[in-house]
């Protein structure tokens, strides 16, 4: 469920003070309920790409065209990531952050994790069109137990990045990021056996 903007920024992220010129595009709820120390097993879920086996066709057909454009118009070439044409996010962090956990880095799309914290994750990406960000969050639910919130940060590269956001945007909401959030669910349910519950039956 797509949750408002003040689902992220009234909460006292570390990411508000690291990235105040990064955009917001949108937060979402994840059905992941679990207990107060669950983050870590989310973004080991995450960043292994254990996210449900399933998926929607129109999902992968998306990133599969995604990916084609940007070999195609060489929005991802050589020197145009992290470290290259933008400067890492890690370059900003306070010494607790830069000197705590970074987390895993993604497998099998171009995110890189920058830190993570009880109840943050942030991993980034960059390419000739935009520095993105995505931020795990870990919160209070109405239940009594936790479950995680994802929110996209942007910062577009230029027109070029103004036109693609205007473009893939709207896709994303209405397609990608719901996909998304079914298939984290699926991979949290399958791993935890007992989705009613809201406790984590896998050791950390």
């Amino acid at each position: 469920m797509r949750l408002p903007n003040t689902a992220h920024t009234a909460r006292p992220w570390q990411i508000h003070e690291i990235a105040p010129d990064f955009t917001l595009e949108d937060v979402w709820e994840l059905p992941t309920p679990g207990g107060p120390d669950d983050l870590p097993r989310l973004v080991r879920q995450m960043t292994s790409g254990g996210n449900g086996e399933s998926s929607s066709r129109l999902y992968d057909l998306l990133f599969e065209v995604r990916w084609k454009l940007g070999n195609l118009l060489g929005w991802d070439k050589s020197g145009q990531g992290v470290g290259e044409r933008v400067r890492s996010l890690r370059d900003r962090l306070p010494a607790d952050l830069r000197d705590g956990p970074r987390g895993p880095d993604f497998r099998g799309v171009p995110f890189t994790a920058v830190y993570l914290t009880d109840t943050e994750f942030v991993a980034e990406s960059a390419n000739r069109t935009v520095h993105a960000l995505m931020h795990l969050g870990w919160v209070p639910d109405q239940a009594g137990g936790y479950r995680g919130r994802l929110a996209t940060l942007v910062k577009p590269n230029g027109l070029l990045g103004k036109a693609y956001l205007a473009g893939i945007t709207p896709i994303r909401r209405v397609v990608v990021s719901p996909a998304l959030t079914r298939k984290i669910g699926r991979g949290w349910q399958s791993q935890t056996g007992n989705p009613t519950t809201g406790i984590s039956t896998i050791g950390a």
